[in-house]
């Protein structure tokens, strides 16, 4: 059958194909779309005959679309997004899609968990999945089409697909009884390995070769905090998240750190107003509670140290 303007193309064709390309497997497409793999690779082959063309190239690897493909993908996330839109439109409120947001589990805590349950206590109806996971998988599950809104904490630089980033500010902490020598060898907290805050603090140390031990490796913000005040040894932490139970080392014995970049990143093709107001509000709130500001010279293209989704701006 070949299209033309009398062929109607099901939405459900569209959000099968859309989600096989997000999650690159028609495996993890059936799992999320709770249907069996066959029915998937039905969907698929029954929308490439409505269109009479091969979306996906057999003579590659993996998930791999054709030019045409990826054409009739960006379009598709268009339609999805317009019939989306209409059914949050009449739809009854409690039927409004669940938010699904990623945040680091090393960064931001209580600030992020503040501006979420604010948002949500002025839009009662609203359902938010919150999961707390390291950068990297949070910008993978994103990617993947999991997530719909993400945090992260990126060292090299934010990705290009961020709607806001900005710099933040890294110090060494030690509980207030504990003394450190110039030169010495550090006893040292940190959060498990894969955490940012692991990878920034060996590969600084490393760096300077400044010998260390590993004292105590936590799971979470809170267990390291309470080691580094016990006096177990020194760790690495962004500045706004030092509570007063310790104290930020700045007599120079320790190499400095560098800053990382925080970004708050959305979902591809998403086009959902309270998504956006989610997003702009965590920046706000992280933004208004950071203790150094923002610094705009930092990041090239943007007004007052933050970027927009327009590829022009970085």
């Amino acid at each position: 059958m070949s299209a033309d303007q009398g062929t109607n193309i099901p939405t459900e064709l569209l959000r099968t194909l859309v989600t096989v390309v997000d999650l690159r497997s028609f495996t993890k497409a059936a799992n999320v779309l709770g249907v069996t793999q066959p029915a998937v690779s039905a969907q698929v082959k029954r929308l490439q005959l409505l269109l009479d063309t091969d979306l996906f190239d057999k003579s590659a690897p993996g998930v791999t679309l054709t030019e045409t493909g990826e054409l009739v993908v960006n379009y598709a996330r268009r339609m999805l997004a317009i019939n989306d839109q209409i059914l949050n439109l009449v739809a009854p409120r409690p039927a409004l899609p669940a938010l699904r947001v990623g945040v680091p589990g090393d960064f931001g805590a209580s600030v992020l968990a503040r501006v979420i349950a604010k948002f949500q206590a002025r839009a009662p109806h609203l359902r938010i999945h919150l999961r707390s996971d390291n950068s990297e998988n949070v910008l993978r599950d994103l990617r993947q089409g999991q997530l719909d809104l993400a945090v992260a904490l990126t060292m090299s630089g934010p990705a290009l697909d961020a709607r806001r980033y900005w710099t933040e500010e890294s110090v060494w902490i030690r509980g207030p009884e504990t003394t450190l020598e110039r030169g010495g060898r550090l006893s040292l907290v940190t959060l498990r390995e894969g955490a940012l805050i692991h990878r920034m603090t060996t590969s600084i140390l490393n760096q300077a070769a400044r010998e260390y031990d590993v004292v105590f490796v936590a799971f979470s913000l809170g267990s390291l905090l309470a080691a580094v005040a016990a006096g177990l040894g020194v760790a690495l932490l962004s500045r706004r998240d030092v509570p007063a139970t310790v104290e930020i080392c700045e007599d120079g014995l320790l190499p400095k750190p560098p800053d990382v970049y925080c970004g708050v990143y959305l979902r591809e093709g998403v086009e959902y107003d309270m998504l956006t107001q989610l997003a702009d509000a965590m920046v706000e709130a992280l933004r208004s509670s950071s203790q150094n500001g923002m610094r705009g010279s930092d990041v090239p293209g943007g007004a007052a140290g933050e970027s927009t989704s327009d590829p022009a701006g970085h």
